[in-house]
């Protein structure tokens, strides 16, 4: 007899996350009740359109994750237990044991799911951020001799502009769900954050490598096909899906569409989605990188590079940036900025100002949301500035 999917919307109040989600959290892990929490507003549609609650669930899943769709379509991705259970205790092992954790990310994501199962795990009620509500008042409200976060980049980078010394209050603030600068890192840190970086997919039950090194029971490979995972934190595949599933989960591990390198010390090193690079002139541009690069300049305070059809280059590198404040920044100055510090190919050829970058319901940045929107097929945008042809050699942008 297929059992019955429990389907929640993500609630928008910590009192609605503590009273309906954790219980049923606490349910997924005991194996007694699989468990789908769906995004509110507009994903949620599409997400149960994956989800297909109706239909019977594959044997063994009790948490179905309905990923973000990033690098298209979201998946229903199918995790047991077991693997959530293999996850937050090798977890709590590498951070130094139990905690009260600060859920401060949506529930409809792995990585917030995985504060509320790390916590259940750790016999420790969570303290959720409320809308509105100051890093530092949800600090006050959460107790215990260790504390606990875990923040995407773009949250880092606000509360350590606005409330640095909450941020000191954590005993680890896990920081993935997309590639963080190394100069966002190094602030933290000379700020006194104990911040650890994380890498890891809903299909690996979230983050499974810790500043570079595997958990316990975790073994990774790279090569040019991209980065393999294997080990208890696995998922059983896609919902609906044995396709897929057989082509991602060949051989006893995950084929991640992540690039990397691991080296001679087992320390992994992700280089970013082999989905995102951009080839323009035969060089191969790595987006993260040049966003990495957009934001040491002063006048920009975000920033989102993607690719976009060249006749002359193949593509080329486009960058939608948030200005710092005062004028927008200029192509022309930005250009000589990313050069210097990547090399000509990673300069950008077209630049377009927007207020905010757009996230997925993950906090992910919405790339192909942005590259969608700046899309013109009569030309760029108004606003937007873009290099004239160069005539350059053949080897890469000049």
């Amino acid at each position: 007899m297929p059992r019955q999917l429990t389907v929640l919307t993500a609630p928008d109040s910590p009192d609605a996350v503590l009273g309906t989600v954790l219980p049923a959290v606490r349910a997924c892990l005991d194996g007694t009740a699989p468990l789908a929490v769906l995004p509110a507003g507009p994903p949620e549609a599409a997400a149960r359109e994956v989800l297909a609650p109706a239909e019977p669930l594959e044997d063994g899943a009790d948490l179905v994750v309905v990923t973000s769709g990033s690098t298209g379509r979201g998946r229903g991705v199918l995790l047991t237990a077991a693997a959530l259970r293999a996850s937050g205790t090798a977890t709590l092992a590498r951070l130094g044991g139990p905690g009260t954790w600060l859920l401060a990310l949506p529930v409809s994501a792995i990585a917030g799911l995985q504060v509320l199962c790390r916590s259940v795990l750790a016999g420790t009620g969570p303290t959720v951020l409320g809308p509105g509500e100051s890093l530092a008042a949800a600090v006050r409200r959460t107790g215990g001799d260790r504390r606990y976060t875990a923040l995407v980049p773009t949250q880092l980078h606000r509360y350590l502009e606005r409330e640095p010394a909450a941020l000191r209050a954590f005993d680890a603030v896990l920081v993935g769900g997309a590639a963080t600068d190394p100069g966002l890192l190094a602030r933290a840190r000379e700020e006194g954050v104990a911040v650890v970086t994380t890498y890891g997919t809903t299909e690996t039950a979230g983050g499974c490598v810790y500043d570079g090194v595997p958990l316990d029971g975790v073994r990774v490979r790279a090569d040019d096909e991209g980065i393999a995972v294997a080990g208890p934190v696995l998922a059983l595949g896609y919902r609906r899906d044995p396709a897929a599933t057989a082509a991602a989960f060949a051989g006893g591990e995950f084929r991640t569409r992540d690039a990397g390198s691991v080296g001679p010390d087992g320390r992994l090193t992700v280089h970013g989605r082999l989905d995102d690079v951009v080839v323009t002139g035969g060089v191969n541009v790595a987006p993260q990188a040049v966003e990495g690069a957009l934001r040491e300049h002063p006048a920009v305070a975000d920033a989102v590079v993607f690719g976009r059809p060249d006749e002359e280059w193949g593509q080329r590198v486009v960058a939608a940036v948030v200005p710092a404040g005062g004028e927008a920044p200029d192509l022309a100055v930005l250009r000589p900025w990313v050069a210097a510090r990547l090399g000509s190919p990673s300069a950008p050829r077209e630049l377009h100002v927007i207020a905010a970058v757009p996230t997925l319901h993950t906090g992910k940045p919405d790339r192909r949301g942005v590259a969608a929107a700046a899309t013109d097929r009569h030309g760029p945008p108004a606003g937007s500035r873009r290099e004239p042809a160069s005539g350059g050699q053949q080897g890469g942008p000049s």
